[in-house]
């Protein structure tokens, strides 16, 4: 993948917030914090965070079932592994290329376009299941009050993000119920604003209605929404060990806020594998519940580096078993930006 202009501005800012996160602490406290770390329940924390992947690649199989009903696990949980490690690799978030590439290069039944606009499918719900769990964790009584994080009080951010919430979930249905009227409205604003990227735009708009024909069927939506949110609770238990292998004692609804303000965090671009964002963020949102700043950091590096090896080395393994290459995933890009994504892959009755 070449570095353009994201990638590099995702390095440049992952280098600041690794700064920011490491400022004014000092590295010899770090280490020293590792070394009296439970190792046993750091490797505990990591196997954990490991199976949320898995798990992902289970969730993957109702969303696509529109497209090739009932594909087996093993179909999915390859591409997702190499997906996942391409993101911890490449910078621009690559992997969710590579992972729509794996799964259309081993099954014919899936085409690159249809696996790809899946997986905006796939991130939605993350969204709404994230943010969820990161609200309902607010309502605990041990949640701080009058908490701020970067200067910003919770109750705005709440607000804000409900209100992030209520709108995704208005406009994914808005596509479903009434695709033609969505479509009608955004080439009326998108031929004032964006003339030239209307069509582009129309087409990825159009494939990720056909998409979202997973929320047509309650069972599929039922499922969807199910897998995501035992996916998002295991790995919220993953930081939770965490926090207890560096002697943090902050309650479970810690671990849910936490990672819903690093998935906020990472939303920016970053470097491959999220350094830097992880760390500050996790720095700030533990300083809500009164863990130093040192503290804070052994754990987000020490679970950072344990949880981002596995995957990275699994999905490696898978990648190098395929025989694939970056340059066919960029190519199957720019040939799926030639081509509509509809066909027969995406039926709008399924």
């Amino acid at each position: 993948m070449k570095l353009n202009w994201r990638s590099a501005l995702g390095v440049v800012l992952s280098a600041g917030f690794l700064y920011l996160a490491f400022k004014d602490i000092p590295f010899a406290s770090l280490l020293t914090n590792l070394r009296h770390a439970n190792g046993s329940l750091l490797a505990a924390s990591a196997i954990a965070a490991t199976f949320i992947f898995p798990l992902r690649a289970r969730r993957w199989r109702p969303i696509l079932d529109p497209v090739a009903p009932d594909l087996p696990f093993g179909t999915l949980w390859r591409p997702t592994a190499i997906g996942m490690m391409i993101n911890n690799v490449v910078p621009a978030r690559a992997g969710e290329l590579a992972r729509a590439f794996a799964l259309s290069r081993s099954t014919p039944k899936v085409p690159f376009p249809a696996a790809f606009a899946s997986l905006a499918v796939d991130r939605l719900f993350d969204a709404v299941v994230v943010l969820m769990l990161m609200f309902g964790s607010m309502l605990d009584p041990a949640f701080p009050k009058g908490a701020q994080v970067f200067g910003h009080s919770m109750s705005s951010i709440a607000m804000g993000g409900v209100l992030v919430v209520v709108v995704v979930l208005v406009g994914m249905y808005s596509m479903v119920l009434f695709p033609g009227r969505v479509l009608v409205l955004y080439e009326l604003i998108a031929s004032r604003v964006a003339p030239k990227l209307e069509a582009k735009g129309r087409t990825a708009l159009v494939a990720l209605t056909h998409g979202l024909s997973v929320l047509r069927t309650p069972s599929r939506f039922a499922a969807v929404f199910g897998w995501t949110l035992v996916h998002w609770l295991l790995n919220a238990f993953a930081f939770w060990i965490a926090f207890r292998a560096v002697g943090i004692t902050a309650p479970f609804s810690a671990a849910l806020f936490l990672q819903g303000i690093i998935a906020i965090g990472v939303a920016a671009p970053q470097a491959p594998g999220f350094f830097g964002v992880f760390e500050l963020f996790g720095k700030e949102g533990l300083s809500l519940y009164g863990v130093s700043p040192d503290a804070a950091v052994t754990w987000a590096i020490g679970f950072h580096a344990l949880s981002y090896l596995p995957i990275t080395l699994i999905g490696a393994w898978y990648f190098l078993r395929a025989g694939l290459s970056m340059g066919e995933i960029e190519r199957a890009e720019r040939d799926s930006d030639e081509e509509s994504p509809l066909g027969s892959s995406m039926r709008p009755d399924a």
